[in-house]
């Protein structure tokens, strides 16, 4: 089910684990392109035709009311929302302490005053997938930072089950994370809505969220018109772990990543090839007492491994050339080892900080950079629902002071006008 593979191997493995979400997209993209067109041009006809065709329903009313949501509150076991409760209180703290606030200042001694503004976005749309499964948590992770950030309205979309329905702990989550309005339409077609706006869905300035293939085709396409959070690709976790580390731990925390989709990539890299039997049998005893076993199984065959490499100091290295999703280091001593991580979306240490930890409960969000990505993105946060504007002040003392080397700066890029605009100041006259 999960093979074993040495130093010499490890190589071949990664570049097969970069390309496995490299397929051929072309048949999509042209998919998601006619549907693109298709809301821009057409509304919400568009978008009944599309959610008939791929959700299987027919909807008069894509809003979700205040009664449905009343009456999720009176369906769900209280004790499933106070767990909600205390995951929200975490989420908040953590994305409160990061946020930002307009700064001012003078130029000692000049008439200079310079500066950066802090403002919310105005709009944002953040995408639940739904279906064949409920996300509560990333209505938490996507609505909480933004609201925290000031933002005037959120507007979430999800698909609708067969029988027009939204699941409840959905509709409970955004209640509490203090979503705005909830719309019932999926796929790139709720992309499309949420970018140039129907008679129904009102347009947005970002869009976050994750979703399937068909969903973040349509987030690049529609990115420049609104802005984006990223691309998620599968996902996935990376485990380092020395000989003393538990192997049923490390097998279940394999486990719990792979069952996301059978894309999903879960590694362990160690330098103890008696763990690394030790892991591969435990899988094979954990992974048939789950319910999401099929998709486990193929998960760990395509995009896992167990890789033996000869010191921890390479699992680094190694952890550091995949710049994964997650990353688990569970070795003696994780709180000098994580220093040496470069490039990770989340890193968590010790055997009692699994995966699942920070996918529901700590504080930091769990949308997180995937496919090396994390070289150069961050988690979803606070500033991923502001923007900047800059301030500059001159007075004219202080303008006179530099006159001179901005024109010399302007004029040998070739731009007369923007020396004009200095020198005209200055009191030469063109």
């Amino acid at each position: 089910m999960m093979k074993i593979i040495d130093a010499n191997s490890k190589n071949i493995f990664l570049k097969q684990l970069k390309s496995r979400n490299e397929n051929n997209n072309l048949n999509a993209e042209k998919v998601v392109l006619k549907i693109i067109e298709d809301v821009r041009k057409n509304g919400d006809e568009a978008l009944k035709k599309y959610t008939h065709e791929f959700d299987k329903v027919m909807l008069d009313c894509y809003e979700v009311s205040k009664d449905e949501i009343e009456e999720a509150f009176i369906r769900i076991d209280k004790a499933i929302i106070d767990s909600m409760k205390k995951s929200l209180a975490n989420i908040s703290t953590y994305h409160k302490k990061h946020l930002r606030e307009t700064v001012r200042y003078k130029v000692e001694g000049k008439d200079i005053i310079l500066g950066q503004i802090i403002r919310p976005i105005e709009r944002v749309g953040i995408y639940v997938p739904g279906g064949k499964a409920s996300y509560p948590s990333t209505v938490f992770m996507n609505a909480i930072p933004a609201k925290i950030a000031g933002v005037k309205e959120v507007i979430m979309i999800t698909p609708p089950n067969k029988d027009g329905s939204v699941d409840d702990k959905v509709l409970v989550a955004a209640k509490l994370a203090g979503v705005d309005k909830i719309f019932k339409i999926g796929g790139a077609q709720g992309i499309a809505a949420l970018a140039y706006g129907t008679e129904t869905i009102p347009n947005v300035d970002k869009i976050t969220g994750p979703g399937n293939i068909y969903v973040a085709i349509a987030k690049k396409m529609v990115s420049g018109v609104v802005g984006i959070d990223m691309i998620a690709g599968p996902s996935e976790v990376l485990i380092i772990a020395d000989e003393y580390a538990n192997e049923r731990y490390i097998a279940a925390d394999l486990i719990s990543q792979a069952e996301h989709d059978e894309l999903a990539a879960a590694v362990l890299l160690t330098d103890s090839i008696k763990l690394a039997n030790n892991v591969k049998k435990e899988l094979e005893i954990q992974v048939n007492t789950l319910s999401r076993r099929e998709i486990i199984k193929k998960s760990l065959e395509n995009s896992g491994a167990l890789i033996v490499l000869d010191s921890i100091r390479d699992c680094v290295e190694a952890a550091n050339t995949i710049a994964p999703e997650h990353v688990e280091i569970l070795t003696t001593n994780p709180f000098e080892l994580y220093k040496g991580i470069k490039s990770a979306g989340a890193i968590f240490l010790g055997e009692y900080s699994p995966e699942p930890v920070g996918d529901y409960f700590a504080g930091p969000n769990h949308t997180l950079p995937t496919s090396q990505t994390a070289r150069f993105s961050s988690p979803l946060g606070v500033d991923d629902f502001i923007k900047k504007s800059s301030l500059i002040y001159y007075g004219k003392e202080a303008f006179m002071e530099c006159r001179d080397d901005i024109i010399k700066l302007a004029e040998i890029e070739g731009l007369t006008g923007h020396a004009n605009a200095i020198r005209i100041r200055k009191g030469d006259e063109q």
